[in-house]
């Protein structure tokens, strides 16, 4: 299940790589300077959401700058799946995901449980990507949603998820872990070896802990 909507996650990313590349754009600043198509990489610079969130209510204390905005957006997005997951659909997501065949039993439907899920979560992911783009000053087109599926369900399963169950405090614990695993590693292995091998331990830490999650045991997978 889960291979099959990677897969088609991806399928549906290279489709679009074929519409940026053929599609007129009137804008220059979008579009390539000779023909039709999408620039790989857009500048937000000129348009009006470039940081628009993150300079919402920010303030300095030194010389770090406390993005106001980016930390309500974060805690009201926590807020409203938390509620959500409380409604008669989110407990018949969170059943489907725990234990699929009590809740089956129990007549729910798992597929449209399933089908609602996928898409709330491909909504939250296109948000993000987004707020994503507005923090850094530019949006990658192409291949950009590719660099962040798999960091994504790292991050949630350092946090304490299992296949089964996963929780806000997860994705928040496993964010900051993450996030620090990435920057901090780099700089140590750089140190001892002397080479730059940041991508390389990204795409260890990411692989190897969801390698980990999907191979170990778990208690509805006995």
């Amino acid at each position: 299940e889960m291979t099959i909507a990677t897969y088609t996650g991806f399928s549906i990313v290279a489709f679009f790589n074929i519409l940026w590349l053929s599609l007129p754009f009137s804008n220059r600043k979008m579009g390539w300077m000779l023909g039709d198509g999408l620039r790989e990489t857009i500048q937000m610079d000129g348009f009006a959401a470039d940081k628009i969130v993150s300079n919402f209510l920010s303030f300095n204390i030194g010389e770090v700058t406390i993005p106001t905005g980016m930390i309500l957006l974060l805690l009201l997005t926590c807020f409203v799946v938390s509620v959500f997951f409380k409604t008669k659909t989110g407990l018949a997501i969170y059943a489907g995901g725990v234990n699929p065949k009590f809740a089956e039993a129990a007549g729910l439907n798992i597929d449209r449980s399933r089908v609602i899920a996928n898409i709330i979560s491909t909504v939250l992911a296109g948000i993000g990507i987004i707020i994503y783009s507005q923090g850094y000053g530019y949006a990658q087109i192409y291949n950009g949603p590719l660099n962040m599926a798999f960091p994504a369900v790292a991050a949630i399963l350092i946090g304490g998820a299992s296949v089964n169950k996963a929780s806000i405090t997860n994705v928040i614990i496993g964010t900051i872990l993450y996030q620090g695993l990435v920057t901090m590693t780099p700089t140590v292995m750089n140190a001892i070896v002397h080479l730059d091998i940041s991508e390389v331990i990204r795409i260890i830490v990411s692989n190897g802990m969801i390698v980990y999650a999907l191979t170990r045991k778990t208690e509805g997978g006995k």
